[in-house]
């Protein structure tokens, strides 16, 4: 009998998957962007992380993947901030 997966388990795996499918559309595209994938992978986690969320109580697994999802939020405004940059620069 197949023992039940935790949900944090099960988030791992559906971020390897998320971030296999991303590569694997970057790679048929032909053109490698680190933002973009940046961006992609931060879309994928926020929508597992929100999948996965309780309302009433709160695993530790998910304070430290928020924690990284404002890192992430963090990052994302600095590569808005650099392309408005560079429109407004041209």
């Amino acid at each position: 009998m197949i023992p039940a997966m935790r949900k944090s388990q099960l988030a791992v795996i559906a971020l390897v998957v998320w971030l296999c499918i991303i590569i694997a559309f970057i790679i048929l595209s032909g053109r490698v962007d680190l933002e973009i994938f940046f961006v992609l992978w931060l879309i994928g986690i926020l929508v597992i992380v929100e999948l996965i969320d309780t309302r009433f109580s709160q695993a530790r697994y998910l304070q430290y993947m928020k924690y990284l999802i404002a890192i992430g939020i963090v990052i994302f405004g600095g590569i808005v901030a650099q392309k408005v940059l560079e429109i407004l620069n041209r």
